[in-house]
C-alpha cells in the first residue's frame, strides 16, 4: 500500500449509523452462514453496524475492526469486546495491520475531498480477498465527491446498489466485487431484501415501484380536484392508488432447501413445458428445457431466481407486445438473465406483454443471487421463462399448473 491510513484521518461523514444503514451495509455478511471473514473500517461507538456484525458471526468466523479514534470511547469499547472474544475478533490501529477478508464493510458514510476517497477505495480493495465484496455508502446527491467515486468503481465492478431515501441525508449503499466469486457459494446465501422495500405486515412488503406508482395516482387526483373542484374526476386516480400500489405487492416466500430444486421465478400458470433450442445465450449447447409462465394483473410481479448462482451475463432484445399468453409473445421484448449454477447454465427471461411495458432488473453482471432471491420485477401482465440445460433437469410442473415464485418447484436437477 501506499500512505498508510490513520483512523483520525478517514474521509467519513462523523455521525452514528443509524440502524436502516446498518442493516443494508451488513447484508452481504448477514447473508453468508460462513465460515467467513469481515473488517469493519471505521467504527464509531454503541455502533448498530458493530452490534449487528458480532450477532451474525458464527463459529469459525473472524472479524477485524478499525475502531472510529474520532469518539473517543469507540477503540476501548471494540478493544474490550475483543478481549471477550479472543481469537474471533481483532482490532487493528492502521489498514496496513489488516490482513483481507471476504466482506469489508465501511460503517460510516464516505465523505470528504475526493482524493482521500479514492485513496481509501484504493486501500481498501487490496483488503477485499478474491471473490469477496466491498461495501460503502455515500450522501446520494449530484456532485458529492464519495458518490462520484464509488459510482465510476460501480460501473466497472458493482455488483448492486441501494438507494435509503429514509435517511437524512439520503444514502446510496454500493457493493463491489473486484474479482469473480465462485457460483457454489450463491448455493450458501441467504435471500437478501431490499430495503427500500417497505413493509406493510407480517410477510407481505410492497416493492418501491409501488409507492411511487400509489403517489403518483394521488398526485394526480390532487391535481384534479385543484383544476375541477367542483368536479367527482378526481376520485377516479384516488381510488386507483390503493389497487396499482397493491400490484407491486411483494410477500415473503419460504424457498425449499433442497439443493436439487428449481423454483418458478414468478407467481402465475404454467403455459408451456417444452424443449426448444436456442443459442442466443452463448452458454450450454442451444438445447433447453424451457418452463413458460403467464403472469396475470392479479399476480404478484415480483421476479426470483430460480436457482443459486452468479450472473454472468445481461442483455435485452427488442420486440413487440404481443399478449403474453400467445404464442407470439416468444418475440416481445425482453431481458434475459444468464446464471451460471453448479448445475449448469440457467436462463431467466421476462418477457413483457400487451399491458406490460416496463421491465425492471437489479441484477448486475457479477452479483450472486440466493435461490428465491428477488432480481426484478415486470409492470402489469405479462411472462416469465425458465430455461435449464435439456437433460440435466426434469420439470415437475404442467401446463395450467399454478405457481408461486420462489416456492412451488418447477423442476429438478437429474441426479440430484
Amino acid at each position: 500500500m501506499s500512505e498508510t491510513a490513520r483512523r483520525d484521518v478517514l474521509p467519513l461523514r462523523p455521525a452514528r449509523p443509524s440502524p436502516r444503514l446498518a442493516g443494508t451495509v451488513l447484508a452481504e455478511l448477514t447473508r453468508h452462514p460462513g465460515p467467513k471473514s469481515a473488517l469493519l473500517v471505521g467504527v464509531p461507538a454503541d455502533s448498530p453496524v458493530l452490534a449487528g456484525a458480532l450477532d451474525a458471526l458464527t463459529d469459525g468466523d473472524r472479524l477485524t475492526v478499525l475502531a472510529d479514534a474520532g469518539s473517543v470511547a469507540a477503540p476501548a469499547q471494540v478493544a474490550e469486546l475483543a478481549a471477550a472474544r479472543p481469537g474471533q475478533i481483532d482490532v487493528v490501529d492502521t489498514l496496513a495491520d489488516a490482513k483481507p477478508c471476504d466482506v469489508v464493510i465501511v460503517a460510516q458514510p464516505l465523505s470528504g475531498p475526493a482524493e482521500a476517497v479514492a485513496r481509501l477505495l484504493a486501500e481498501l480493495r487490496e483488503l477485499v480477498a478474491p471473490g469477496g465484496v466491498l461495501v460503502a455508502a455515500a450522501a446520494a446527491k449530484p456532485g458529492d465527491p464519495a458518490a462520484i467515486e464509488l459510482t465510476d468503481l460501480a460501473e466497472r465492478h458493482g455488483v448492486g446498489t441501494d438507494l435509503l431515501l429514509r435517511h437524512r441525508p439520503a444514502l446510496r449503499v454500493y457493493r463491489l466485487r473486484f474479482t469473480p466469486a465462485e457460483p457454489a457459494l450463491a448455493e450458501r446465501l441467504a435471500p437478501v431484501t431490499r430495503p427500500s422495500s417497505v413493509p406493510l405486515r407480517a410477510g407481505m412488503h410492497l416493492d418501491s415501484n409501488g409507492v411511487v406508482a400509489g403517489a403518483a395516482c394521488l398526485a394526480l387526483a390532487a391535481l384534479t380536484k385543484r383544476a375541477r373542484p367542483s368536479s367527482k374526476l378526481w376520485l377516479l386516480p384516488a381510488l386507483a392508488a390503493v389497487p396499482v400500489a397493491a400490484f407491486f405487492r411483494d410477500p415473503q416466500r419460504d424457498t425449499p432447501d433442497d439443493p436439487g430444486a428449481v423454483v418458478a421465478a414468478s407467481d402465475g400458470t404454467v403455459l408451456a413445458v417444452e424443449q426448444v433450442s436456442d443459442d442466443k445465450f452463448g452458454v450450454g449447447d442451444g438445447t433447453w428445457l424451457r418452463v413458460a409462465v403467464f403472469l396475470s394483473v392479479l399476480d404478484v410481479h415480483v421476479n426470483r431466481a430460480p436457482v443459486a448462482g452468479r450472473v454472468i451475463e445481461v442483455f435485452r432484445e427488442t420486440g413487440g407486445y404481443a399478449p403474453a399468453m400467445k404464442a407470439d409473445a416468444e418475440h416481445n421484448v425482453a431481458a434475459y438473465t444468464v446464471l451460471e449454477s453448479v448445475h449448469g447454465p440457467v436462463v431467466v427471461a421476462q418477457r413483457t406483454g400487451l399491458v406490460a411495458r416496463r421491465i425492471v432488473h437489479r441484477a448486475p453482471v457479477g452479483g450472486l443471487l440466493a435461490r428465491g432471491e428477488r432480481f426484478g420485477l415486470i409492470r402489469f401482465g405479462s411472462r416469465t421463462d425458465v430455461y435449464l440445460p435439456a437433460g440435466a433437469a426434469e420439470a415437475t410442473v404442467g401446463p395450467g399448473d399454478k405457481v408461486a415464485g420462489g416456492s412451488t418447484v418447477i423442476a429438478r436437477w437429474t441426479g440430484s
